[in-house]
């Protein structure tokens, strides 16, 4: 007999790892076009600065679902779905510049003339590069968990696994195997961020939203290298999860020494993913350098 998925609520998820929600209305979505490629994300309005926040990698835009809620009056904020991840297509070309210029083309869609970016892991890169490339559009930075000298190494094992999905009956299958990996993981939160990661088809399958394709590991890697110089200049706040094993504190301390009037935050209680594992720590750090 199949199993029926208890999905936890957006809201309820939110509540549960503490973060205080002003209005529980979910973001419009909307798509634009860049390149050939159809791009997804979510509107979460307000009247504040404009604010884009980019995922990780093999993540979609939901993963800020609970920061957002937080934030939520403070920010115009914007989540993206990066091509080849969440609703977004699936393309050929998956170069950060790519990447950065459909980042550049939803502020322009949006009418946005400077932005203020997060980005956690491969979303940081791309928002490295996009501030390098287009100094004048970009007016500050918050980095999660990446610098020079990050570790994808440590996170090969999930990583594997996630490449490795392919479409299942039954999501509680999906979030068995993923709690084998990482038998520590709350199964609460295990369970959301898989159902923001699959597509549940009307056949009632579940569908993985990503490409399946392996990323270009040396290419991504090369892209953080530039950090220093692409960042000179620009107010920076590199965040890191207290457990992260991603990102060295050594490495992060690196890159903050190199980069004079900006910050570094540990988060507690956080790994890699630390707009998932503490947004109640992380959305006040945000808010008071964002806003």
């Amino acid at each position: 007999m199949n199993r029926q998925t208890t999905i936890p609520s957006m809201t309820d998820r939110a509540a549960a790892l503490g973060v205080r929600i002003h209005d529980p209305a979910p973001p419009r979505e909307f798509d634009y076009f860049h390149a050939g490629c159809r791009l997804h994300g979510f509107d979460w309005g307000g009247t504040g600065p404009a604010v884009l926040l980019l995922h990780g990698g093999r993540l979609t835009a939901r993963t800020w679902d609970f920061v957002c809620l937080g934030l939520r009056g403070d920010a115009r904020l914007i989540a993206l779905d990066l091509r080849g991840h969440g609703d977004s297509d699936w393309s050929e070309d998956y170069r950060i510049a790519t990447m950065a210029e459909d980042v550049l083309a939803a502020a322009d869609h949006l009418g946005f003339d400077r932005v203020r970016l997060v980005g956690m892991s491969l979303g940081g890169t791309v928002a490295a590069h996009l501030r390098g490339a287009h100094p004048d559009r970009v007016e500050r930075l918050a980095l999660i968990d990446v610098a020079p000298g990050v570790d994808f190494e440590s996170t090969e094992r999930m990583r594997t696994f996630l490449l490795a999905l392919g479409p299942v009956a039954e999501l509680d299958s999906v979030v068995d195997d993923a709690l084998r990996v990482n038998p520590l993981a709350d199964r609460a939160a295990v369970t959301y961020r898989m159902s923001t990661m699959f597509r549940h088809t009307p056949e009632g399958d579940w569908v993985p939203k990503a490409d399946p394709r392996p990323p270009d590991f040396p290419a991504i890697m090369a892209a953080v290298e530039s950090f220093p110089v692409q960042l000179a200049g620009l107010p920076v706040l590199l965040v890191r999860g207290e457990r992260s094993r991603a990102l060295p504190q050594s490495a992060a301390e690196r890159l903050i020494g190199s980069l004079p009037g900006s910050a570094l935050v540990v988060v507690p209680d956080a790994g890699h993913n630390v707009q998932e594992d503490n947004p109640a720590v992380l959305i006040p750090v945000l808010r008071g350098f964002l806003t």
